[in-house]
């Protein structure tokens, strides 16, 4: 892990991600990115009358005032912050400097969302998940150590899935975390038996790993949503973090099929990590 996004909105939950990053630099030796995003109008930004243009820049060098302050962190000492703004506030360009400066991770900070702002707005993070093809750690309150122990794994094991499992036992490797593997079995269509979901998990398995030396850490729950259930599974085992791959959907896919791990980054009070199918 070589360079970490922060975006960064002034509140105190960016400070909370803020604050995870710089303990992930420091065990990792890694660079911070801290990204600020104006909301400013093109319109705006390219209008020629003398007196606007002269307030603008007022108000960008107030906003870099202000994001240098909040920059000015004790636990920041010894890290390495790069801090970057942007113009506008477009969620799709978070990943877009990920991919311009070769970040690994993106960290963010939720209150979450729900009810009638949830389903009409959605969150930053959500929006962030949905564009992001790295990971992206959502803190949802101050990290004491992110001592990450023992941490599930929630996936339905198709093999879409693998890349991303790969991916996050690779990352969990260097966590030294024990791992839980969880598939949530629902009603409806998509439930299955017993021996299906065994035939299932063992073949993604053997295809992900080339054994089957962590079929023992699988664990399966049933309950009435994947969300729950997972959430159910987390508090039962005291868990330190939820990982989840996630398709990322856009536009009307989305609205109609949702996606479970942005409904989790929103919801859980535990840290979740998203990896992109």
């Amino acid at each position: 892990m070589r360079k970490i996004i922060v975006p960064i909105d002034f509140s105190k939950y960016a400070d909370y991600a803020l604050k995870a990053a710089a303990i992930l630099a420091k065990s990792n030796d890694a660079q911070i990115l801290a990204l600020h995003m104006l909301e400013m109008s093109d319109s705006v930004l390219t209008t020629t009358d003398v007196e606007q243009h002269e307030k603008i820049h007022y108000f960008l060098r107030l906003a870099q005032k202000r994001f240098d302050d909040f920059l000015d962190k004790p636990y920041l000492k010894g890290v390495d912050v790069v801090p970057i703004v942007k113009h506008f506030k477009v969620f799709s360009e978070v990943n877009q400097v990920a991919e311009d400066h070769s970040a690994d991770m993106i960290v963010m900070g939720s209150h979450g969302a729900s009810g009638f702002s949830e389903y009409f707005v959605g969150s930053n993070t959500e929006r962030v998940i949905r564009h992001s093809t790295i990971p992206v750690l959502v803190i949802k309150s101050e990290p004491k150590n992110l001592d990450f122990k023992n941490v599930i794994f929630a996936s339905d094991f198709k093999d879409e899935a693998i890349k991303s499992y790969i991916n996050a036992m690779n990352l969990i490797k260097e966590f030294k975390a024990e791992v839980h593997l969880l598939h949530v079995n629902v009603p409806g269509e998509n439930f299955m038996s017993t021996t299906e979901l065994e035939e299932q998990v063992s073949g993604f398995l053997q295809k992900a790993d080339g054994n089957l030396n962590r079929l023992d850490r699988v664990r399966y729950v049933a309950d009435i949503s994947v969300e729950r259930g997972i959430l159910n599974y987390a508090k039962k085992i005291n868990a330190d973090m939820i990982v989840m791959p996630t398709h990322g959907r856009k536009g009307l896919s989305h609205i109609f099929e949702g996606s479970i791990s942005e409904d989790l980054a929103n919801h859980a009070d535990y840290p979740v990590m998203t990896f992109k199918i």
